[in-house]
């Protein structure tokens, strides 16, 4: 674990919560995506996207096996994730959520004028 100063200048708590409104400050995938590489190590950012990946298998119920076999993530780390979608704090689910309905609309949105509904120049 690591040692923190007995008298830090920002409380944890305060410095989760500035890194929270950073993370909602930024604007689109690309922007996000920069800060997730600016932040994280490659290995940290590796971890992050592998837990993201078998949320969706978890919420359609596919096996942890099969879930292993599609994705190449530990079977650990897929207990992990499913522990937490059952017992946390609710993150996994509403990100999954809105995910879900961001890709619906998206789906829905009407393709722009020259385009074709993949968004391909007709």
């Amino acid at each position: 674990m690591k040692r923190r100063s007995l008298d830090p200048e920002m409380p944890v708590e305060s410095a989760e919560a500035s890194l929270c409104k950073a993370l909602l400050s930024l604007k689109n995938v690309d922007e996000m995506s920069a800060f997730l590489h600016d932040l994280c190590t490659p290995a940290e950012l590796e971890v992050m996207v592998d837990r993201w990946r078998v949320v969706p298998y978890l919420l359609d119920g596919v096996s942890y096996r099969e879930i292993h076999e599609r994705t190449a993530v530990s079977i650990t780390t897929i207990g992990r994730v499913a522990r937490y979608l059952n017992q946390g704090a609710g993150g996994y689910l509403a990100a999954a959520a809105r995910a879900t309905r961001a890709k619906r609309a998206a789906k829905k949105a009407p393709a722009k004028p020259g385009t074709t509904k993949r968004g391909v120049a007709a």
